[in-house]
């Protein structure tokens, strides 16, 4: 190990705990910094995208936002469904992940818990366990937990307190909905359903925008996203325009008042119908003491869209609608990187613990 590696382990010389989600839409990793006392983040677009050097003619690699940025005509997002389904896909979330790797200078003696979906692909979880296991890093220790029970984690605490609970947690992600229920870190009645995502919502926000502008503005679905990142928000919404430019010159100043709030607000009726109507009575139907207690307790909310302003108090006002009992709800502060944090606590525990 070298020294700042050490340094980075509170310079006791033990392996560096790192937490990894390689996810959907973006990437997280987190480590310690240099100090060894507060998280180092990295976070970044799953996508990458390859270039031939004009002097070398050696092929060149570019990740991440850069990527998306230089090259939209080619980018490629890895793990649209959640998972490298075939090996072609494994093979360039390999690349990507080694490139991320080496761009932060990431400690090879390091132990890594990483952070897996809740998805009944064994294919593509084992492609996923061999892109990790197979990188540069993690030579000490390499394990994987639940994606859910990971980003549960960061809110319930400061620690690993989670891990003796007994509750529920919502992950709403890009590629699927996924519930759970955790019995001191015994993932109980698994749920995914691909028909509500946050991609979906990014499909529905450019067809709303193509309607309520009666045709005169189309968006692509990265477009959309953005649109959905920056301005969607159940407390305040407020209407923005936008400018583009127009086929034979000129541009075209458009204001977005429905379309995004419109689709996020579907999403979350179709969200909580799922887990109202579908995860909760099979969940009370195999382990009715768990769901009681459980629904005593605040159900947790995970994933991207968890990161909208008010959703989760408008989840919990919806859900105790449709339950017809009191339920309270919440979240991390970052839910989207909440599963990444969570998992480096597990690694830091079980570094300390070896």
């Amino acid at each position: 190990m070298s020294d700042d590696d050490a340094e980075a382990s509170g310079g006791s010389g033990r392996s560096v705990p790192i937490g990894v989600k390689l996810g959907s839409t973006r990437t997280v990793i987190a480590l310690p910094d240099e100090h060894g006392t507060e998280n180092r983040i990295i976070k970044t677009l799953t996508c990458m995208a390859t270039y031939e050097d004009a002097l070398t003619g050696e092929e060149k690699v570019l990740y991440g936002e850069e990527a998306a940025r230089e090259y939209p005509d080619r980018v490629q997002y890895m793990l649209r469904s959640g998972l490298p389904e075939d090996s072609d896909r494994a093979e360039m979330t390999k690349t990507f992940f080694e490139a991320l790797i080496e761009e932060n200078d990431l400690p090879a003696d390091s132990g890594v818990v990483y952070a897996i979906p809740t998805i009944d692909n064994p294919t593509g979880l084992e492609n996923l366990r061999a892109v990790i296991e197979d990188s540069s890093i993690g030579l000490d220790m390499v394990e994987s937990y639940p994606e859910s029970l990971c980003g549960s984690i960061p809110a319930f605490g400061d620690d690993l307190e989670a891990i003796d609970e007994i509750f529920i947690s919502v992950n709403m992600g890009s590629t699927n909905l996924e519930a759970s229920a955790y019995r001191r870190g015994e993932q109980l009645a698994p749920f995914t359903t691909g028909a509500v995502t946050g991609n979906e919502v990014d499909r529905m926000i450019a067809n709303y925008v193509e309607e309520e502008t009666q045709g005169r503005v189309n968006i692509d679905t990265q477009t959309a996203r953005e649109y959905k990142e920056e301005h969607a928000d159940f407390e305040a919404f407020e209407p923005f325009t936008d400018i583009i430019q127009q086929p034979g010159g000129g541009t075209h100043e458009f204001t977005i008042e429905r379309s995004v709030m419109d689709a996020v607000d579907e999403y979350l009726d179709d969200a909580v119908d799922e887990l109202a109507n579908t995860f909760l009575p099979e969940l009370a139907n195999d382990y009715m003491k768990v769901y009681k207690l459980a629904l005593d307790r605040p159900v947790v909310l995970t994933g991207g869209m968890a990161c909208i302003p008010g959703i989760v108090e408008e989840f919990e006002r919806r859900l105790s609608e449709e339950l017809n009992r009191e339920i309270e709800a919440t979240a991390a502060d970052q839910p989207d990187v909440a599963p990444t944090v969570g998992a480096q606590r597990i690694a830091a525990r079980l570094v300390e613990n070896s």
